[in-house]
């Protein structure tokens, strides 16, 4: 006659399928809990991408702006915090930020009149959360399949090129230029970044504000 599991067998075995449940609700969570964060993540480097772009390229404009003779661009990223143009130091941003995307120095560079350097982008392919509700001089991000495609142009790319974006349409195959109006008093940005620029005398522009950036050495 077969032998009937004992009741402590059963608590057991009630115990044992218990904890798997409960293993498997916490693995559920844990996955959902990181998935959570990694988008908070990647949504204040998104932030901090945007607040690094405009200032590249506001320091460009300032660069153009500061030319003692034929106004130009710079021919590299360097030049923006010693400008060679001038015997004393002058700068037209304080750091050379570091892509928050990539977290790397190496931007992608948008190449305009005598190979000079009007504006930035970050390398990253990655789908950027934010499709729209950006300053209305960067409207044209809007909608933008990879970080690669946020181009942060000089504004006076407009006045050099007779277009806007006609300098980088021959550089590389990216969404049109910005528009040459300024961004509204609403924006965002609009508030952070004003004083980036110099002067026409070429004034030293104050630093962004964002969290979690470093600037490259």
């Amino acid at each position: 006659m077969p032998q009937r599991p004992s009741p402590l067998a059963k608590q057991t075995a009630f115990t044992y399928v218990g904890l798997l449940i409960l293993i498997v609700l916490i693995s559920i969570a844990l996955t959902a809990t990181a998935e959570l964060v990694s988008t908070a993540v990647q949504r204040d480097r998104e932030e901090q991408l945007l607040f690094v772009g405009i200032a590249y390229a506001e320091a460009i404009d300032s660069y153009r702006r500061s030319s003692p003779g034929v106004r130009q661009f710079p021919t590299s990223l360097e030049e923006l915090i010693r400008d060679p143009r001038f015997p004393n130091i002058r700068r037209h941003i304080r750091n050379l930020y570091r892509d928050p995307i990539t977290e790397s120095s190496d931007w992608g560079i948008v190449r305009g009149p005598a190979n000079g350097i009007v504006g930035v982008y970050s390398k990253s392919e990655r789908e950027p959360f934010k499709k729209e509700g950006f300053p209305r001089r960067y409207n044209q991000l809007e909608g933008a399949k990879t970080y690669a495609d946020w181009q942060f142009l000089a504004q006076s790319l407009a006045e050099e090129s007779g277009s806007d974006g006609a300098a980088a349409d021959e550089s590389r195959n990216r969404p049109k230029s910005p528009q040459s109006s300024e961004a509204p008093n609403k924006s965002p940005f609009q508030s952070e970044l004003r004083g980036l620029s110099g002067d026409s005398e070429g004034g030293t522009p104050s630093n962004p504000t964002f969290p979690k950036s470093s600037a490259a050495q």
